[in-house]
């Protein structure tokens, strides 16, 4: 199975300087521009706060919208290693996200398990098939992470 490229590569620095550019797009439009990926999946913004650096980041993410959650999909990180964003995100008790038409949202994140995850999965590669051929060819379980309101009660 192809392995993907290290995240030190020259396409891993296009996939940032990308991300940059699609979060300057949807805050200049409100997400009318930026606010969906090839093929039409929806993107919100993910706000988080580096670990390392302590420094504010954000996000462009595919979403599954599972009113009143929301669902993102762990993918890109590497075959054996999460990608950064969800390190960050899973490190912080809330955050916010931003979605088009410029709604915020306060939420807390948690990793969907068992059937639960399963249900989300088959949703996303629904809305974004390529996540089902990368899932193939990382050596991890990729995490579904709802992001349920910061204001509802934590589910257990």
């Amino acid at each position: 199975m192809p392995k993907p490229p290290a995240p030190t590569s020259p396409f891993w620095k296009l996939q940032r300087q990308l991300a940059r550019f699609n979060t300057f797009l949807f805050r200049k439009t409100g997400g009318k521009v930026g606010g969906s990926f090839f093929g039409g999946a929806p993107v919100l913004l993910l706000n988080h706060v580096g670990r390392k650096s302590g420094q504010s980041r954000t996000s462009p993410l595919i979403y599954v919208d599972d009113s009143p959650r929301l669902v993102v999909i762990a993918s890109k990180g590497g075959v054996d290693a999460h990608p950064a964003w969800f390190h960050n995100l899973m490190a912080m008790a809330t955050t916010e996200v931003e979605l088009p038409g410029g709604e915020r949202r306060q939420v807390r994140p948690r990793v969907a398990e068992g059937a639960e995850r399963a249900r989300l999965w088959e949703r996303a590669v629904a809305i974004y098939k390529p996540y089902a051929a990368y899932a193939t060819y990382t050596e991890r379980e990729i995490p579904v992470v709802v992001l349920e309101s910061a204001d509802a009660t934590p589910a257990e």
